[in-house]
This record gives structure tokens, sequence and C-alpha cells, in this order.
């Protein structure tokens, strides 16, 4: 009798030690899927590849003394000692035509926006179609930076529904042929169709830093799609020669 209790005591113990280590190992295994995946983390969209590494200004140019990287976001800030004698522009280096363009902005005041298919000038100056980004009034226009300004309007209240002060937003920019489309946080605030020939196809993307006042602006999660070139209309004459 005292055998078998012996025994049996000791198959307890066995067994006991083994639950708990098979218990160890089962929730090692459970608690793997909850951790989170780098690389479903920077996995992108189909057909995207980023404008910004997170890390450096590799791929674009800009005044050093007035855009930096920080957190994982581009810095441009502007202050009362070095006031900018115009619109200043960090650019890529690249050009680019049709494409889909996303990203995150975050204004702390004033004025700023996006570029796309703009021409680069002297000292860092940049024409052409722009996103805004202000602090009131203009967010989600298209205006032609050193052109001829707004070209397509917003209703400054109903985008002001939309859009987290002080906050990050998302900023969606579709340039396809002739038009033109903006969203912010998912709502539509501009479809522009160019009716001007003689418009940019082309050209580099690129953020303001406008003059006046010092001002603060962030840009992040820069990422690109770029698109076939959309196919030209047929001229009318040769639309009435094709076969119907």
């Amino acid at each position: 009798m005292s055998r078998f209790v012996i025994v049996m005591g000791v198959c307890a113990f066995l067994c006991g030690a083994s639950g708990r280590c098979f218990a160890k190992a089962g929730a090692s295994k459970a608690s793997a899927p909850g951790k989170p995946d780098a690389k479903a983390k920077d996995k992108l969209p189909e057909g995207f590849k980023r404008l910004f590494d997170g890390k450096t200004l590799k791929g674009w140019k800009g005044r050093e003394t007035l855009w930096k990287v920080a957190d994982g976001a581009i810095h441009g800030e502007t202050s009362a000692e070095a006031k900018l004698k115009h619109n200043d522009f960090l650019y890529t280096e690249k050009e680019y035509g049709d494409f889909e363009l996303r990203l995150k902005f975050r204004l702390a005041n004033h004025n700023s926006g996006v570029q796309v298919r703009s021409k680069v000038h002297k000292d860092f100056r940049v024409t052409g179609y722009q996103a805004d980004i202000a602090q009131s009034r203009y967010t989600g226009i298209l205006y032609e930076e050193g052109g001829r300004g707004i070209l397509a309007d917003v209703d400054a209240k109903k985008v002001a529904k939309h859009v987290k002060k002080g906050q990050w937003n998302d900023y969606r920019i579709l340039c396809e042929g002739k038009r033109l489309q903006f969203w912010i946080n998912g709502q539509q605030t501009v479809s522009y169709t160019e009716k001007k020939d003689t418009a940019a196809k082309k050209g580099v993307i690129a953020f303001q830093l406008h003059g006046g006042p010092p001002m603060k602006v962030a840009f992040k999660d820069i990422i690109i799609k770029e698109l076939p070139k959309a196919p030209a209309k047929p001229a009318a004459k040769e639309a009435a020669k094709a076969p119907k």
C-alpha cells in the first residue's frame, strides 16, 4: 500500500511539472500572434512606394536651415530672426506626371501646401499646382503657385469639419491626365479638369514654407503610386474618320 502511494505521488508530481511546462509552452505560442508584425507594418498598398524613408532627406532638395527629419517626419520651420524673402520649398529630385500621392500633414500655424507637377527655380523657389494647407480659409483648394492663383475653390466651413487642427491629417492627391483630385481625411475637396493645353503635365513634388510670420509644418508617411499616362483624346478630325 505504501509503495502504491509513493508511486502515485511521484506520477502526480511529474504530471504536474509537465503540465506547467506544457502550459508555459502553450502560453508562449498563444502570445506570438499578438506581437506586432514588423513586415506587415511596413507593407504598402499595392503599387505604392515610399518617397520618404523616415530617417533622411535622401531624394529631396531644400534649405538645410529650414527642413529637418525628426520622429519619422519631415519638419519645416521658419523663425522671426531669419525671415523668408519668398515662399520656400523642399522638393523631390525626380519629376512625376500621372500618380496618386498619399501623405499625412500637421500644420501648427500659418500656411503651407503640397506642390505637384511643379517647376523648380533658383533659391529653392517652386511654381505650379498646389494642394493648399492653411490655418483656416484655404485648406483643400487647388492653387497655382506663382501663376493663376485659385483654380478650384472650396466651401471652407464644410472642409473645416473634416480637418483636425494641430493634429495629423491625411491628404490624398490624384493627378491623372488633365484631371486633379484632392481628398482630406477621406473627404473630397477638389475635382478639377485643366482647360489650358500648355499646363504642366509633369514636375516635382514639393512642400511649402510660406513667407510671413514664423511657422511650423510636418509631413510623414509619404507614399506614391505612378500611373500609366492617360491616353489623349483623338482630335475631332481623327475621331470623325474612325470607323463606327
